[in-house]
């Protein structure tokens, strides 16, 4: 029998041996899971080849459809709506009669027109009469002068002379009566002249009892009724209503303000894109005029887009984006925008090297697209440009690289 402090010694060396034989084993399996010495993990990245494209810069600006012409119609002279032929949406042509005015005051001075130049009428042709008489008259009374006088010289002393002189006399009061009767005819002709040109302005002022539409267009307002008094839109002592509104709807105008940075690029001519949210439909326009200067308060420049209105779609007051073609380059050297680092006013751009590690380039760029950027130097045709983010990566990294398309590079590595 093993005494009781044998027993106690041999307790405690099984112990420290069974935690030396557990220790062991921990480190075996640590050592057996550890990675080796020098490796880590391999990272990748998403890459675009740099390309030659073409690009062009655009600015898209925003404003409200207006019509071409829009002007409101007056009557010229004042008179009561006997007639009225459009209303509301009503589409006309240019001279179509829109309304007839009565006007009993203009239709009684015609009247009194016609009285007068057929008066002037009368009175030339009696003027022509009396002409044809004293003409008559004096020729007979100077060829009897004429007579007497060469009998008197051929013979003197056969004809008395106080005969001569009674002859001489009566031929030259009737040549003065002819030219009288000559000068009552021009006169008389003279009053026909005013009377006529009295009744052509009477004629015209009540021509425009027909109110007519100067151009093509359709009826946005309607001011007036049958029956209603129209005051004369000449007159400043009366506030005068219009008749109508009339808008000119082929042809549109879009009224854009171009920032001064953007001016030297706008020309006459020059082709835009008219997008019309509300309708879902694009339209082409064209450039066709602007103000040629720059506004102070809001330093833009007053552009004009003309859009034709295809088969009627447009309308006064629809909202619609212009798109206007700034710069056009083609075959530059460009990567997509998301590869451009940028810090202040210097731009760079992460590669990936033929040794497979991360160059950082610096670059000067051109012309940019919302998608593209083109650059000017600092990279050449066919380099692997990183697309993917870029956050974590440092130069001389070694990654793996793979080629994406640029919709999928916007995610790629995120």
């Amino acid at each position: 029998m093993r005494s009781p402090r044998n027993t106690f010694i041999a307790f405690l060396l099984t112990a420290a041996l069974a935690g030396v034989l557990s220790s062991c084993g921990t480190a075996e399996k640590v050592q057996a899971g550890a990675p080796a010495s020098g490796a880590s993990p391999e990272v990748s990245v998403g890459i675009v080849k740099a390309s030659r494209q073409s690009l062009q810069q655009q600015l898209t600006l925003s404003s409200e459809l207006v019509p071409f012409q829009e002007i409101d119609i007056y009557a010229k002279e004042a008179g009561y709506v006997k007639q009225l032929n459009v209303d509301y949406g009503s589409r006309v042509k240019a001279g179509q009669v829109l309304a007839t005015l009565e006007i009993p005051e203009l239709q009684l001075q015609l009247q009194q027109d016609d009285a007068a130049v057929k008066r002037a009428q009368d009175q030339i042709t009696h003027a022509r009469h009396e002409l044809k008489r004293v003409e008559a008259q004096h020729r007979a009374l100077h060829l009897q002068y004429t007579r007497l006088d060469g009998v008197a010289r051929s013979k003197p002393g056969l004809v008395a002379q106080q005969e001569i002189d009674d002859a001489q006399g009566k031929d030259l009061a009737a040549e003065a009566q002819t030219d009288a009767s000559k000068s009552n005819l021009e006169a008389a002709e003279s009053q026909l002249a005013e009377a006529q040109a009295k009744r052509l302005r009477d004629q015209i002022l009540f021509d425009y009892s027909r109110i007519t539409a100067p151009f093509a267009g359709v009826i946005t307002q309607r001011y007036a009724n049958l029956g209603t008094l129209m005051q004369a839109g000449t007159s400043s002592s009366t506030q005068a209503m219009p008749l109508v509104r009339l808008s000119e709807d082929s042809l549109f105008r879009l009224v854009i303000p171009v920032p001064e940075s953007y001016v030297r690029f706008v020309h006459v001519g020059d082709p835009v894109n008219v997008v019309v949210s509300s309708l879902n439909r694009t339209f082409p326009g064209k450039i066709a005029r602007f103000s040629v200067d720059v506004r102070e308060d809001t330093r833009t420049m007053r552009t004009e887009v003309d859009v034709p209105n295809q088969n009627g779609a447009l309308m006064p007051g629809l909202y619609a984006e212009a798109t206007l073609i700034l710069d056009r380059r083609n075959g530059v050297l460009a990567v997509p925008l998301q590869a451009v680092n940028r810090e202040g006013d210097r731009a760079s751009i992460y590669l990936v090297a033929p040794s497979h590690k991360i160059e950082v380039r610096p670059v000067k760029l051109g012309i940019q697209t919302p998608s593209e950027a083109e650059v000017l130097s600092g990279l050449h045709e066919g380099e692997d440009v990183v697309v993917s983010d870029r956050s974590g990566l440092k130069p001389g990294q070694e990654v793996k690289s793979q080629q994406v398309e640029i919709d999928a590079a916007k995610t790629q590595g995120s």
